[in-house]
């Protein structure tokens, strides 16, 4: 059951690639790369259950983190010009 859920994350994953690459604006671009940072936490998640190691959960939190505050950053850069307030 896990392994379809997997397989529905990586389906996910590569059509939110091809919306990375072939976006219409910009900003539809680093949605869809926040999106795809968002799925491969949960792929890790997934992962961490599969095997049953939860030091993978720790490393799938670090990575939503980096994502989250990444998103923001580029956001904020491309409205204003420069990451200065």
């Amino acid at each position: 059951m896990l392994l379809i859920g997997v397989l529905m994350v990586l389906s996910a994953m590569s059509l939110l690639l091809i919306r990375a690459v072939k976006g219409p604006t910009l900003p539809d671009r680093i949605l869809a790369v926040n999106a795809f940072g968002t799925k491969t936490v949960a792929l890790v998640a997934l992962i961490s259950l599969i095997f049953k190691d939860t030091m993978l959960v720790d490393i799938a939190l670090v990575y939503a983190i980096i994502n989250f505050i990444t998103t923001i950053a580029l956001l904020k850069y491309f409205e204003r010009g420069s990451f200065k307030d």
